[in-house]
């Protein structure tokens, strides 16, 4: 990997983004990436995280949700810190109320911390399977029920076979459910997978949520195109218009950690375009949708 691309001295626009263009998308006021991390050297990373990526502030976020014509974003706790919220609180101040976050917490997390980030932003709580960090799935209606008062929602990232695995602990949370990065399917064939059905009813019961991100993590097609993710992308906005979002996943630390090639992010929302149906149910991705799940306030179409 260049890993000139990755530090922003010149050799692209906006650091962590393969891509120099900016996306021929021209996105709506109040557009929304409802996934990215903030990496900040202020703030000491979990003893135990095995993903240490380089600094990604939100200084240089801000270079790319201008670089892709967005409005606000969704500051998603990475593994690196734990249950540290530290550096999320920090984000969430230095952007306002153009941000909302999603935080990691286990049962020493008291309501004083709960009441403090919701106040910041926090809307949701995130069980990383994939790579853990923090709380482990064994909590997880425990801290469902924790957050529930305050109107939050689980995030749950982990492959789709083990989503599935789970899906009668998670249709039972009294929260609603968040699903990362398309569900995280083996490609090619995500359809035919035995864990389609199930993450299905999942969704189709009415209060679980997908997140179009990631299009790159388990593409078997790969760039440009990412044809395989692209066929998924369609199946869940015909399965639930009305609650998917979409993020970038920005500053893409499997890439970065050199795991998956770096992605473009003006290319990723191209896509998106291109595999929406319609120009309403792009609007709806990337505006509607983040206003009921995150809070945001309402944007006029005006």
């Amino acid at each position: 990997m260049d890993h000139r691309k990755l530090v922003g001295d010149g050799v692209t626009t906006v650091p962590f983004t393969a891509g120099e263009a900016r996306p021929v998308y021209r996105a709506p006021p109040g557009a929304t990436d409802c996934h990215h991390h903030i990496y900040d050297d202020r703030f000491a990373p979990d003893a135990r995280a095995a993903l240490r990526p380089a600094a990604a502030t939100v200084a240089m976020y801000r270079r790319l949700r201008e670089h892709l014509g967005l409005s606000r974003s969704v500051v998603v706790q990475p593994s690196t810190y734990g249950t540290d919220n530290a550096c999320l609180m920090d984000a969430l101040r230095q952007l306002g109320d153009a941000a909302r976050g999603v935080a990691v917490i286990d049962e020493a997390t008291d309501d004083v911390a709960l009441r403090a980030m919701d106040e910041a932003g926090v809307r949701g709580i995130r069980f990383n399977l994939a790579r853990p960090a923090g709380a482990a799935a064994d909590a997880l209606d425990v801290l469902a029920r924790r957050v529930a008062p305050l109107g939050w929602h689980v995030q749950l990232h982990a492959p789709a076979s083990r989503i599935a695995a789970m899906a009668a602990q998670l249709e039972s949370l009294p929260v609603p459910l968040v699903i990362d990065h398309l569900g995280r399917f083996a490609q090619p064939g995500a359809m035919e997978d035995a864990a389609w059905p199930v993450l299905r009813r999942l969704v189709d019961g009415g209060r679980a949520w997908v997140k179009l991100s990631g299009a790159y993590h388990d593409s078997a097609d790969g760039a440009p195109d990412y044809a395989d993710s692209g066929a998924l992308t369609r199946a869940w906005l015909a399965a639930a218009p009305e609650r998917v979002v979409w993020g970038t996943d920005w500053p893409h630390p499997a890439a970065t950690a050199g795991e998956k090639p770096l992605p473009d992010d003006a290319r990723l929302l191209d896509l998106l375009a291109a595999w929406a149906p319609s120009a309403e149910a792009l609007r709806r991705v990337l505006v509607d949708n983040p206003v009921t799940l995150y809070g945001f306030a309402p944007i006029s179409q005006s």
